[in-house]
């Protein structure tokens, strides 16, 4: 059995896969303060239902410019996630804890990294470059939902040449994916980056985020764009479904903005892959929200891209008519499994 695991920094999520992928079991805990002992309740939960794990494959979410590919974990990886801390301060310290606690609670179980950046390495890097200096602070677009769109590209049959990618959730991206390999990402050094998401601000001016770390501080500023802004600074709720039952002005703007930014910036991303053949839907909104959905597919009509109404309202997944120039399909998210897949293959 895989046990794929997803640290974060205040919660442990698991799941449980056998050797033709499918999840047996899943484990969840939130709030938590102390992860060894969360793992361990995790490990001896498994333990008592039978399951003798044979591989542990841990999310970790930013692999910079050298970890572009899974890989078994080691004294000499975990050193190299470490060094990677500067890069994502909110999370590799998380992933590390989990991996630490495996290796101290199983040490003889194999364990494997996957990285939620190295899909997004195929990027040129005319794509993923500022217009800065070299600093030596690593400060390029490196792109994050890598691991849901390695899952999608693996579901789609057949896949679309020039494929716009929408993960849609509380965080949100687009990616532009070319022959199976990602070609742009609206994410950048961070996943504050690119379109509204539940609480993050999403693109903004530089000198506003000056303006604002001057008036109101660093750590203040930092809280704010990435905890307070987004749908909850626009209407006081990170929540779409909270939105969506709402019918006051506030609901309305907060889903337009949204909406808005997403066919923005899809622009982009299509002139990234030099045109488009499929568009796909991903994640807690992309897989089930009507309105949302609906919206950012009539934004690309000018593409040439025609919809069923009652296909997308029922959440079809086929999203497009006959007469379309463009697929839409909803692919759901399966990240845990696409983490298990990898490391199965690097443990092959």
């Amino acid at each position: 059995m895989i046990l794929v695991l997803n640290t974060g920094s205040s919660s442990v999520k698991s799941a449980l896969f056998d050797t033709d992928l499918r999840q047996i079991a899943h484990f969840s805990a939130t709030e938590v303060t102390d992860h060894a002992s969360a793992i361990a309740v995790m490990l001896d939960d498994y333990t008592a239902r039978g399951h003798r794990l044979t591989a542990a494959a841990h999310r970790v979410v930013h692999g910079g410019d050298s970890l572009t590919a899974p890989q078994r974990i080691t004294a000499a990886l975990r050193t190299e996630i470490a060094r990677l801390i500067p890069l994502a301060p909110l999370h590799n310290p998380a992933h590390l804890t989990g991996i630490d606690a495996v290796t101290a609670l199983a040490p003889d179980l194999p364990q494997v990294a996957v990285f939620d950046t190295a899909f997004h390495a195929t990027n040129p890097r005319v794509a993923t470059a500022y217009a800065l200096p070299d600093t030596g602070h690593g400060l390029r677009r490196y792109g994050f939902h890598g691991i849901s769109y390695q899952g999608l590209v693996a579901g789609l049959d057949p896949l679309p040449p020039r494929l716009l990618a929408l993960h849609l959730g509380n965080g949100a991206s687009l990616c532009a994916i070319r022959d199976g390999h990602s070609v742009a990402t609206t994410m950048g050094y961070s996943p504050l980056e690119g379109l509204t998401m539940g609480t993050r601000s999403g693109s903004i001016d530089p000198n506003a985020v000056l303006r604002l770390a001057r008036d109101l501080g660093i750590d203040e500023t930092a809280d704010l764009l990435n905890r307070r802004s987004g749908l909850l600074g626009l209407a006081g709720s990170s929540d779409m479904r909270t939105l969506t039952t709402r019918d006051d002005r506030a609901a309305r703007f907060a889903i337009g903005h949204f909406t808005y930014w997403a066919v923005r910036h899809a622009g982009s991303m299509i002139a990234a892959m030099g045109g488009l053949d499929g568009i796909a839907f991903t994640g807690g909104i992309g897989e089930n929200d009507v309105a949302v959905r609906a919206a950012i597919m009539d934004g690309l009509g000018y593409m040439g891209l025609r919809f069923d109404p009652t296909a997308n309202a029922t959440g079809a997944s086929v999203l497009h008519t006959d007469t379309s120039a463009v697929t839409a399909r909803i692919v759901p998210a399966t990240e845990e499994r696409t983490i298990a897949r990898a490391a199965q293959k690097v443990l092959a």
